[in-house]
């Protein structure tokens, strides 16, 4: 029976990566592919960022697979404005996914293209593992006429869960990152993390750390890490840093994750608009989460093992998009992959 995907192009860029990626996956096995709308164009189309439609569909399917929302046409000051982000936001939270996996591997044939020497980034092999549905940016959010404020909060549980979806993911170590100098919340998290390590996981290490040294050693030492653990606000910014070591974040994808149901698949990009519509874009990351996609949602180990065999091999052979220094095309990417695929399938 065929795998039913949920695919959610959206804006910017969204399109032109998302459809070569599905050719990539009829390569691979037998899906159906249902899309929607997300983001920008939902609220042109329907006013809001995200539909009971398309929840519903994504509710029911076996995977979702999101290529980017975003850009500055639905750019806002007006707090009862529709925002494309709140699309995402609402589509993590009504599928309760609360685990954001970004793996971060610098291919060798990038080494030239990330902004740290190559000696520092040989061998990283890390993963930040973000809590995706407490914290500021769920929090009660207020706007006076000189002032404002975003309420930060979490609950033992939430940190309960993303501890355990750390640990069980880290092959040695987990490093839990915090402000716990400064704020109460952190404090929390801390004391939570650390019980769950002693109770459950004694055989993984533990180290905390606070997040602007975390950011420093991301740069400095990044293969200190093995698994990042750490909150919503944090871990967003901790993560797309960490894409920089790959050499771009046009390179970095990402699986979010929840106790049950389907997962969602997307690139760690936004959706570029000064290059929308102008064939430039890379679609490595979406590529490659279309592989996070194969692997953790639908248990095709060796067809996401493909794809990022088929990937590793056109950088090898000297394909660069224009955020890595060359001047390859989105076509002649999906080319090269595609070749790839089928190289390895004779």
């Amino acid at each position: 029976m065929a795998k039913r995907i949920v695919t959610l192009p959206g804006d910017g860029i969204g399109p032109e990566i998302m459809a070569p990626t599905l050719s990539i996956l009829r390569e691979l096995g037998d899906f159906d592919f249902e899309e929607h709308l997300i983001g920008g164009a939902a609220i042109d189309a329907c006013g809001v960022a995200l539909s009971d439609e398309t929840l519903a569909a994504a509710r029911s399917a076996d995977a979702v697979l999101l290529a980017a929302v975003g850009g500055p046409r639905w750019d806002s000051t007006d707090p009862q404005a529709p925002r494309p982000e709140q699309g995402l936001l609402g589509l993590r939270k009504g599928l309760g996914l609360y685990a954001n996996l970004r793996p971060v591997r610098p291919l060798p044939a990038l080494a030239e293209a990330s902004p740290l020497r190559a000696q520092l980034i040989e061998g990283v092999d890390l993963l930040v593992v973000r809590e995706l549905t407490g914290g500021i940016y769920f929090g009660e959010k207020r706007r006076e006429a000189d002032s404002a404020s975003d309420l930060c909060i979490y609950s033992e549980a939430e940190i309960e869960r993303i501890a355990r979806s750390a640990f069980g993911l880290a092959r040695a170590k987990v490093t839990s990152v915090d402000k716990a100098n400064v704020l109460e919340t952190s404090r929390l998290w801390r004391e939570v993390v650390s019980r769950v390590h002693s109770e459950e996981f004694p055989h993984i290490a533990l180290e905390h750390m606070l997040v602007d040294n975390a950011a420093m050693q991301l740069l400095a030492a990044p293969r200190h890490f093995d698994v990042i653990l750490t909150e919503n606000m944090f871990g967003d910014i901790l993560s797309d840093e960490a894409a920089m070591l790959t050499g771009s974040i046009g390179m970095l994808p990402s699986a979010s994750l929840g106790a049950g149901g389907p997962g969602l698949f997307e690139p760690v990009h936004g959706s570029a608009p000064d290059i929308a519509g102008r064939g430039l874009a890379n679609p490595l990351a979406m590529f490659l989460s279309a592989a996070l996609m194969l692997r953790l949602g639908l248990r095709m180990e060796a067809e996401a093992a493909a794809i990022e065999s088929a990937v590793a091999g056109a950088l090898d052979a000297g394909l660069r998009t224009s955020d890595l220094g060359g001047s390859a095309t989105t076509a002649e990417a999906t080319r090269a992959v595609l070749e790839g695929l089928m190289a390895r399938k004779s």
